[in-house]
């Protein structure tokens, strides 16, 4: 155990407990940011559909529609100092029938109460010139010029990157069993034995907010996992729209959409599923029909031949509509930050001022540092280059040069980049780069990337893992059969 006492633990290295960390980083405290899985933005975080939204779904009555509309105009700053992907491209809301335009009429009333800027009721015409893609069956709908594309990925790497460099402590592998007072600091418990001190906790612990709030005997709730099937569609697709496609929201879902990606793929999904199980992130072939029959009801050139990948993330859902964000009432110096769904990424840059600001109320002393540097290093993106450029900077690193992920046109110096940050793990470094995300899922590029980690960290081939833990991606054992060291099966006779 540490002999030092931390000001402040954050659990949980997600979008929420990323923004936190990040923000809480400009102020002269001690901040760890501990987290169960071998990297950050593994959890909820990682499948989220990256759309930053346009302020206009919820009433500012609520807790979550005042932190959607002010994180929504943070994110252009947060860009120019983190070098994250991210595109303000537009959302439009499309209605098919006078009864869905009254819905659509609504949210922009809505959106205008909540000051939102440039929000536009559109007829048929002039919605139709915003995205020609449109089914030619649309009567209007809403344009929400400020809603927008992002990483969501890459947004928690540079957050937490930027925690790092103004002195946060990332602990991964770090797994909550027990928070017990004593006296003016928690003493928390890993599972794997580690232990550390803080005198402040905040739980940003997604999916596990309930079990991380039992386990420090402060309130009892219970996180429902909500989930969500998506399918990822090809830069080259037919249907690739220039603007997020929502269709007219029911009372229990935000439906269907479209979504272009910041590095020019497409997201067809989300559905919304109440389930049991935190971990299930199974798909399924009723899901693949209900996406795909309601995206081509908003764009007809939708199609499956497109498809290069299907996922499933999980939102941690609370019974209440509402974030759950306060000083708890049984651990003052615990902060609750649970339930955080939608629109919790567009809301995370707001939820960590926020809790900033109930810390300062929890009785935490925050000063601002002089020497706080928002700013981190962008890695050049050989494929975002001109050919000059490229050509200049290959001069100056050959590993430019040397392509390893073909369809998303990632160098080798970037997998290196990835990897001196701390992402070991395939995953990790996919989010990173976008290696192994193109048409092929990396069938040409994994093995030069295992090269490239067992090279760069000296791990063996064996000790690689997709995400961590026991997900190795190779193993002595095939099946039920084991592998000698010449590469034959044992266990039988070789034929």
């Amino acid at each position: 155990m540490d002999s030092d006492i931390y000001d402040v633990a954050v659990v949980g290295a997600g979008v929420s407990g990323a923004s936190i960390a990040r923000r809480l980083s400009a102020y002269t405290c001690s901040v760890a940011v501990l987290e169960k899985e071998c990297d950050v933005s593994f959890g909820v975080s990682k499948t989220n559909s990256g759309v930053v939204h346009g302020g206009f779904h919820y009433p500012t009555s609520l807790l979550k529609g005042r932190l959607e509309v002010r994180g929504n105009i943070m994110f252009d700053e947060l860009q120019q100092e983190l070098h994250f992907p991210f595109q303000r491209c537009g959302i439009l809301v499309v209605a098919f029938t006078v009864e869905e335009m009254k819905t659509v009429e609504k949210l922009y009333m809505q959106g205008v109460e909540n000051k939102v800027i440039g929000l536009e009721l559109c007829n048929r015409k002039r919605i139709q010139a915003l995205e020609p893609k449109l089914n030619p069956d649309v009567v209007g709908g809403l344009h929400a010029p400020s809603g927008g594309v992002i990483e969501p990925y890459r947004f928690v790497f540079s957050l937490i990157e930027s925690a790092k460099k103004n002195g946060v402590d990332l602990r991964a592998c770090f797994k909550l069993v027990k928070a017990e007072r004593q006296n003016d600091h928690f003493l928390i418990h890993a599972e794997n034995g580690e232990r550390l001190r803080a005198r402040y906790l905040i739980n940003a612990a997604g999916l596990y907010a309930d079990e991380v709030s039992a386990a420090c005997t402060a309130e009892r709730f219970r996180i429902k996992p909500r989930k969500g099937e998506e399918f990822l569609l090809d830069r080259n697709a037919a249907g690739l729209p220039g603007k997020v496609i929502f269709p007219v929201p029911t009372p229990i879902s935000k439906g269907i959409l479209v979504i272009p990606t910041p590095e020019g793929t497409c997201m067809v999904g989300p559905t919304a599923e109440d389930i049991e199980d935190k971990e299930d992130l199974t798909t399924t072939q009723g899901d693949f029909d209900t996406i795909f029959h309601s995206a081509r009801r908003l764009i007809p050139q939708i199609s499956e031949r497109d498809i290069i990948t299907a996922f499933a993330g999980l939102r941690p859902a609370l019974a209440e509509s509402d974030f759950y964000i306060a000083v708890s009432k049984k651990q003052p110096r615990l902060i609750q930050v649970a339930g955080i769904q939608s629109p919790g990424l567009t809301a995370a840059p707001a939820i960590g001022e926020y809790v900033k600001d109930l810390l300062k109320s929890a009785g935490l002393v925050l000063t601002e540092r002089t020497d706080f540097d928002p700013y981190i290093d962008e890695v050049p993106r050989i494929r975002k280059l001109s050919p000059y450029e490229a050509d200049t900077l290959i001069q100056e690193n050959p590993a430019y040069g040397e392509i390893v992920c073909r369809c998303e046109s990632v160098s080798e110096a970037e997998i290196v980049a990835a990897i001196r940050r701390g992402h070991i793990t395939m995953d990790g470094i996919k989010f990173y780069t976008r290696a192994q995300m193109g048409r092929c899922q990396g069938g040409f590029c994994s093995y030069r990337i295992m090269k490239i980690i067992q090279r760069e960290t000296g791990m063996s081939i064996e000790e690689i893992s997709k995400r961590g833990g026991m997900s190795r991606i190779i193993t002595d054992r095939v099946g039920s059969l084991e592998v000698t060291a010449t590469g034959s099966p044992s266990g039988g006779e070789e034929q």
